[in-house]
């Protein structure tokens, strides 16, 4: 077991900065609102929260998302019909989301044990679009893996990872996708619902407004663990490999930002915001540019001979 985690200690040795940009990013939103200056139009018809005025552009890693139907932008009356009854998951689809989070755990090379599985993101909420995921977290007590909260992190996100790349399981035409959390994070979100338990940690109020910027954070931050993932492949010339899970996360980022914009935060939602914090750190510019490193590196044909005549008779 020792060893086995031991060998993620290569992935914390590259020091991510990340979290540090993210809390300068934070003080600097906070200093531009407090300054004010702007003037009460619509669409802001009442004073300004703590959101980010981003720009409307809709551009996406080099590629274009169609502008969503106003009416996309509101809050659902009611949750997805064929997930919740009266606001109850389903007991189908809760039965297969744990036979789901088991099949997960006993493919891993530790034993591991689930403390809860719980149901979050918009799915679990009202602001669900065609474009949501089932998320779904794994608790997980860390300190029983082992005491490097760090190196079980890694690990966890390098297997789930491999996992939601590899497969591709639709509930209702809504694809699933695992996250292991520890039972000491701080998970904040208006909607979870305890699988387990079978009922709401946090319920959601269809009423509800406000920015979740921890979720934002969150989903930013899994975006660059995949970034650095895919790196380690192509610096270990797995090319294929890499353009795959280069498509595959691309892909994801834009069925992100999309269901953001087409729920009522629009571009203040925190799937969009996770999208700008992405572009403006230039992690969708190092996603094209490894896309092109490794097709570049795949194509080519490299000269064997120093200098000799390998075409002598």
């Amino acid at each position: 077991m020792k060893l086995l985690l031991e060998n993620w200690r290569e992935y914390l040795d590259e020091k991510n900065s990340y979290r540090d940009r993210i809390k300068s990013y934070i003080k600097d939103r906070d200093k531009m609102l407090g300054q004010g200056g702007q003037k009460n139009v619509p669409p802001y018809t009442g004073g300004l929260g703590k959101h980010v005025t981003f720009d409307k552009q809709t551009n996406n890693v080099g590629e274009s998302i169609e502008e969503a139907d106003e009416e996309s932008f509101k809050i659902r009356d009611s949750m997805q019909a064929d997930i919740w009854q009266d606001e109850i998951l389903n007991p189908e689809v809760q039965n297969r989301l744990l036979e789901i989070a088991e099949n997960f755990l006993n493919g891993l090379e530790v034993e591991v044990q689930m403390e809860d599985l719980r149901f979050t993101g918009s799915l679990a909420n009202y602001n669900w679009s065609q474009y949501s995921d089932v998320d779904i977290h794994i608790v997980v007590d860390f300190s029983k893996v082992n005491e490097d909260a760090e190196l079980v992190k890694a690990y966890f996100d390098e297997a789930r990872m491999r996992w939601n790349d590899k497969h591709r399981i639709m509930i209702h035409s809504f694809e699933v996708e695992i996250y292991v959390e520890d039972t000491d994070e701080d998970h904040k979100s208006s909607g979870i619902y305890s699988i387990i338990d079978n009922e709401w940690i946090n319920k959601p109020d269809p009423d509800g407004d406000g920015i979740d910027y921890e979720t934002a954070q969150k989903k930013a931050n899994d975006f660059v663990n995949r970034v650095q993932s895919i790196e380690k492949l192509v610096s270990k010339e797995k090319y294929q490999i890499a353009l795959d899970r280069i498509d595959r996360t691309k892909q994801k980022i834009r069925d992100m930002r999309q269901a953001g914009l087409e729920s009522e935060e629009a571009e203040f939602s925190p799937e969009n915001i996770a999208f700008k914090i992405l572009r403006r750190d230039d992690i969708l510019k190092q996603l094209n540019d490894l896309r092109r490193s490794a097709y570049d590196e795949q194509m080519s044909l490299k000269q064997e001979n120093d200098g000799g005549n390998s075409f002598q008779n």
